[in-house]
């Protein structure tokens, strides 16, 4: 991929969002839910938890220490190549992805600057890609072998250039925070009851009709079928 800034607001390239995750005492399945700390808001669910943690019981502060809440990044790209979705090539998308993305993000843009630095936005052929890889270690998938490539000559027209800039996505439509009262009910649904059924489908945060593509961190436990679905870079 070829990241893109964003044309009306480059301080607003990069989305830095929070995640809670845990697996649900009333279900049995995983559930997440955006924090409302991610706009400076009050979030029940760190409060409630931070209270059993203070004052609960030796199960309730166990239960309450499994909750994990996770930074999480997003920017718009435009795909270069997607071996399992051909059809995504020339196309701009949101990719959505963790810690270990955003290190080497991070280091190109700050720490290899005059190697890379504005390279990593260019869409001329002195622009360079982002080459997502996802291995496994272990039971988990690891992002640390993703790399920044060689300059690239992508053979876009000069006068299309500027169009894809254009087309990025607005990187705050794609998350959707519950309200306080909804967040604080999520929480009493999924962690005060306790009777676990397997039946109950898992719970995701709402996402808006925005393509994107997700990479996930591996600091949960998760099922062969997650894993499967992590190893798939693009959707």
């Amino acid at each position: 991929v070829r990241l893109l800034p964003n044309d009306k607001d480059p301080s607003n390239t990069f989305l830095k969002y929070y995640v809670h995750k845990w697996r649900s005492f009333a279900t049995g399945q995983d559930v997440n839910a955006i924090s409302p700390t991610t706009f400076g808001e009050r979030d029940p669910i760190s409060e409630e938890r931070f209270r059993y943690i203070r004052t609960g019981s030796e199960e309730e502060k166990g239960k309450a220490e499994s909750i994990r809440r996770q930074e999480k990044y997003a920017c718009n790209v435009y795909i270069v190549e997607d071996s399992k979705n051909p059809d995504n090539k020339g196309t701009v998308k949101i990719i959505r992805y963790g810690k270990q993305l955003e290190k080497i993000i991070s280091a190109a843009i700050n720490e290899d600057a005059d190697e890379l630095g504005p390279k990593i936005f260019d869409l001329s052929p002195d622009g360079v890609n982002l080459k997502i890889k996802v291995e496994m270690q272990g039971d988990f998938p690891t992002f640390v072998s993703s790399r920044f490539t060689n300059s690239v000559d992508l053979n876009i027209p000069a006068d299309k250039i500027q169009s894809i800039y254009k087309s990025t996505h607005d990187l705050k439509s794609f998350i959707s925070v519950k309200s306080y009262d909804e967040l604080k009910e999520f929480f009493n649904t999924h962690f005060i009851t306790n009777s676990p059924s397997p039946t109950v489908k898992k719970t995701v945060p709402k996402v808006n009709s925005v393509e994107q593509t997700e990479t996930v961190e591996p600091d949960t436990e998760l099922s062969d079928a997650e894993v499967a679905d992590l190893l798939k870079d693009l959707e």
